[in-house]
Formats: structure tokens, sequence, C-alpha cells
């Protein structure tokens, strides 16, 4: 006789309660990833995968997360969702990767798509002007210098961003869409306003195809058992549509775009009208602007791909260097919470989305760009850490025994351990209007919306 299922096994050990909506979030997640959209097929294929658990766990055995997800394999297979369950076993086994490489204490990014030229600047400029470790970034505050260090870290970024500028310049026969991609809160909405003005003084123009309009509608996308819809993924976004038009306004069509609604979830289709010129470059910021399927329809000489990242070379009281993630979840924490009311605390549990999506979406495709930009400043950790350590503090406390939030728990310890080694300024008053870094705290000079 079959018996219900109220717990399982996770791989760490923990006992933590069953739910069905993870089964049917994974199951709709892979079809998403191969352009399957059908939530009841998912919810079916959830309830077939139960059955089976139930009838194999009888008694008072609890099934594990291993088991679990065979069972999910051998139901899509047997279904006939061949595709989806390809996608399912090779989403598992980059996870199991991804494990083994923590166990064995090694970087989970690939070092072929790792920048180290770029790197190699980046930490020579913060030997140069003594700012590679929180100890030198701490005496130099002392000092009374922060308004130095706001500086000297301006010029290297809007260097950067000249240079990213003049090679666009010099190919302005040929490039007719400008890609500015990067990861959450890298300062994408900034760079790309900045690359901006230095190409319309060449006399360059500029229109932007605003790829969040392509999402598609809410309902849609897939979400876990705690109601996080995952906008993390370019799945997310109707990728044949985004093609289409890019082709059409490339050949001198008129096209109506389509205009997403945040508040009502869904999309309006053919509303916003757009034409380019013969002379006009496209210009897309996005998340995903480096995913090959985002802009496959249009050949790569046309094309001119920047990325921006964090890559801050300082190295933290642990005398390891600070994760580029942890320096954009503070940005992305400040940010929502001034901009949208967003609960800080919901942006980190919410963070191994962002943090998976850009590792299986963006990372892979970092090496495929014409130029890398460096978005980090060592002078925001000074500023970020008055503004967030208590939560961070508290945090620590919360998910310390939560086996359902590790991920969340570890985040918060390592960053909390970071901030109380920085001396906290108050004062932002050094920091100009047209810096990247007013993008997050506020005070910008730009139109960011």
């Amino acid at each position: 006789m079959s018996s219900e299922i109220t717990h399982i096994v996770k791989r760490t050990g923990d006992i933590v309660p069953f739910k069905r909506e993870r089964i049917a979030n994974a199951i709709y997640r892979a079809a998403v990833a191969v352009g399957g959209r059908n939530r009841a097929t998912a919810e079916r294929l959830t309830d077939e995968v139960i059955r089976i658990l139930k009838n194999t766990c009888t008694g008072t055995r609890i099934p594990t997360v291993e088991e679990v997800q065979d069972i999910v394999e051998k139901v899509l297979i047997e279904n006939g969702h061949a595709t989806t369950a390809k996608a399912y076993i090779l989403y598992r086994e980059e996870q199991a990767r991804r494990r083994r490489r923590r166990q064995e204490g090694r970087s989970q990014r690939d070092p072929q798509n790792i920048p180290y030229r770029k790197l190699w600047e980046v930490l020579n400029w913060a030997v140069d002007h003594n700012l590679h470790n929180v100890y030198r970034l701490n005496e130099r505050i002392a000092k009374g210098e922060f308004a130095e260090i706001v500086q000297e870290s301006d010029l290297a970024y809007e260097k950067d961003v000249a240079t990213a500028a003049e090679m666009i310049i010099n190919r302005r026969d040929e490039v007719r869409i400008a890609i500015i991609a990067g990861p959450s809160s890298s300062g994408k909405t900034t760079t790309t306003r900045k690359v901006g003005e230095h190409l319309k003084t060449a006399g360059l123009s500029l229109v932007e195809l605003n790829v969040d309009n392509y999402f598609f509608d809410l309902e849609m996308h897939p979400k876990d058992e705690f109601g996080d819809y995952d906008f993390e993924t370019p799945q997310a976004l109707d990728l044949l549509l985004i093609n289409e038009h890019l082709e059409r306004l490339i050949a001198g069509e008129d096209v109506l775009t389509p205009y997403y609604n945040f508040k009502t979830g869904r999309r309006e289709p053919e509303t916003i009208p757009m034409r380019i010129g013969p002379d006009d470059i496209i210009l897309i910021d996005s998340l995903h602007g480096l995913y090959g399927e985002m802009t496959s329809a249009i050949p790569d000489e046309q094309k001119f791909k920047l990325y921006i990242e964090t890559l801050l070379q300082m190295r933290g009281p642990d005398n390891t260097y600070i994760r580029f993630t942890d320096l954009r979840l503070m940005r992305r924490m400040v940010r929502d919470a001034r901009e949208r009311a967003y609960d800080p605390r919901r942006t980190l549990e919410h963070w191994h989305y962002v943090r998976s999506s850009e590792l299986r979406h963006i990372i892979p495709y970092v090496n495929t760009t014409d130029y890398v930009i460096n978005g980090a400043a060592p002078y925001e950790l000074p500023i970020l850490r008055p503004r967030l350590i208590g939560h961070f503090a508290q945090w620590v406390k919360d998910y310390q025994d939560d086996p359902n939030r590790v991920d969340a728990f570890i985040r918060a310890e390592r960053v909390y351990k970071l901030l109380q080694a920085i001396i906290p300024v108050e004062d932002d008053s050094a920091i100009p209007p047209t810096s990247h870094i007013r993008e997050f705290i506020g005070g910008s000079a730009y139109d960011l919306h």
C-alpha cells in the first residue's frame, strides 16, 4: 500500500519537508529551456512521479533527492519528453560538477572564460593605487583620502568606457547593433548611457531596443516553491520575436514592438512603433546580450559586444579575493530597496537564481566579447557597509540552522565578515552624480529608467 510522502533527505543529510512544487517547477524549468511552456503537462508528469515515489517508499522510509530526480528522468523519457529529459539531465550533471568543485575547493568558473588580461590590468591598477586589499583601503580612508579614491576609481572606469566607444566608432561602417551585457547590478545602465554620449559626440545615433518588453507573460515563467518567478533565464524572453524584429529593423522596415506591463505580468503585442535609419545603431542593454540565440539572426560582423563586470581585485580579511558576485549582491540590495521598496532579505534569498543563470547563460560567453569594462570601484565598499551591515548580521543568525536556506546563510556569513573589516563612510558627497555607483546608491545624473 502506498504512503504519503511528507519529508525528503537532502544531499547534506538534512531531512526537510517534501514539497510537490519543487518537482513540478523543475520539470517546467527544463521544458522552458527547450521551448516548452505547458504548465499543465508539467503538473501531470509530477503526479506520475509522486505516484511512483509512493509505491517505492513504503512504510517509514524517506526518499532522497537523488531518488526523486532519477524518477523524474524516467517519467520524462517514458512519457515521450526526451528533449525535456535531456535538458533536465544536463542541468543535473552541471549541478553535480559544481558540487564536486566546491568540495575540492576549486573555482566554479571555467578558466577558459575568465578575462585574465583585463584582471591583470585591474590588479596592476589596484597595486599602483594601494587598494589591493581591505587593509590598504582602510589606511587610505583613515588618512582622509576617500575623495581621492573616488576620483582615481572613476577615472579608470571612464577610460574603459571611452576605449569601448572608440572601438565602436572605428567600426561605424559595419556595426548595426551595440550590445552591452553583463550580470545583474554590474552597472550596465549607466555604462550604456555613457557609451551613448561618446557615440553621439561622434555623430552616431543610437536607438534602444528594450528587450525587457519581450518577456513572456508571467504565468508562463518557472517559479519555485517559495513563489519566486525566474526572470534570470534567457528563455524568459521571446528570442524568436527579438530576432525577427532585429532583422526587419536592420532591413529598414517599420516594426511594432511589444510592451511588457510589469504590474499585470502580461505582454501587450504590437504596441511601440520603431524604425532605424541607415546610420543608426540599435542599442541592446541586457543581462543576456551575449547569449547566442538572442541575436543569432544577425551576422557577427554587424554586432559589437561589450561586457561589464565588477572585476574588483582586492583581497578581503581572509586574504582571498572579494567575490564579484558579493559586490553585485550588495549593490542590488541597496538599489532595489531604494527604488522599489524591495526587502533586501528577498534579494538574498533569490540570489541563487541570479547566480545560477549567470553561470549558465552569461559567464560561458565572456570571451565572445569585443571589449571588457571593469565596473567595480573600491570606494563602494565603505559606502555600502553602513547601509547593509545590520541586515547581514541578522541574516547570519536567522539562517544559521535553516536547511532550506543554506545558500543564503553562506553568502550572508561571507559578506558580513567582509563588511566588518571595512571602515565605514557615511558621507557620500565625494561621489559625483555622473559616477556609475550612483546607479545603486541614488543621486545619479542619468535617467536610468
